[in-house]
């Protein structure tokens, strides 16, 4: 399956921008509705992440570059060739994460009060982005066999999609897709019930998709590598334990909406 869609001469519609960019315009219409929920300024919120997206965006193809320093040093022509692929989401949840810390202090405001709005899309964001990995034939797993792939009643479209150089790989992509999906819908419940804590939804993705992508990386064959570990395992072990800080500490705090309508609210400002 090509990853282009549409190529005239030198131009080319890759999958994968596309469906990054499916990503955010449904991140945005889904942070616009939970703003309206909570009685947020939409404007504030939506300035905040695009700053943070891009930033993030940039950030994530850095930290991919910066761990595969000897192939980029033979190849810098390539560093800017995005649309092929290599972009680290720890690296994009650093960037995104400082952005948005340095604007809320920038404005006086609380940070965890927009990261429990944004990380419900953000996992559904991961989500359909994975796909854009299977359309360019990467962040997949070891080697396998058809019959394998054929027994766990995979779509033989992603089967044959797997097939690299004549040999097909675990589909590590959509595992991680699934996992995702999974974990946003929870959220989507979670999020209804009033029991949730400010910093709650935080906790929850931190500790979530660390765990997700812990598993991930055990089967990953194109994981990046810093004295023989696997970076994103041990990234994600500092985000589940970050989490678990975040949750245990927020027994303090005061329900989730409460934060949302103190006097100290964002809505009053101007941008």
């Amino acid at each position: 399956m090509s990853p282009v869609i549409v190529s005239i001469g030198a131009f080319e519609i890759r999958w994968y921008s596309v469906l990054m960019l499916v990503a955010i315009f449904i991140g945005l219409f889904l942070i616009k509705k939970e703003a309206q929920r909570l009685n947020l300024k939409y404007d504030f919120i939506f300035n905040m992440c695009f700053w943070a997206v891009i930033v993030g965006y940039i950030c994530a193809r850095l930290y991919y570059v910066l761990f595969n320093l000897e192939y980029y040093g033979v190849h810098p022509e390539e560093i800017f060739m995005v649309w092929k692929g290599g972009l680290a989401i720890h690296g994009g949840l650093i960037g995104g994460l400082l952005t948005m810390l340095f604007y809320c202090n920038k404005y006086k405001t609380r940070l965890i009060r927009y990261l429990d709005v944004i990380c419900v899309p953000l996992i559904l964001g991961q989500a359909i982005g994975r796909w854009g990995n299977f359309f360019n034939q990467e962040a997949h797993g070891a080697a396998t066999t058809y019959e394998h792939l054929k027994s766990l009643h995979i779509p033989k479209f992603i089967i044959d999609n797997m097939k690299i150089d004549g040999v097909y790989y675990t589909p590590t992509f959509l595992y991680e897709s699934i996992a995702c999906l999974t974990l946003f819908i929870i959220f989507i419940i979670i999020r209804r019930y009033k029991f949730r804590k400010v910093g709650t939804m935080s906790s929850l993705y931190l500790i979530g998709y660390g765990i997700i992508r812990f598993f991930i990386e055990i089967s990953r064959t194109d994981a990046l590598l810093i004295l023989g570990f696997k970076i994103a395992q041990i990234v994600s072990i500092i985000m589940i334990i970050i989490g678990i800080i975040i949750l245990a500490k927020n027994k303090k705090k005061g329900r989730f909406e409460d934060l949302y309508n103190d006097s100290n609210n964002v809505d009053n400002l101007k941008f």
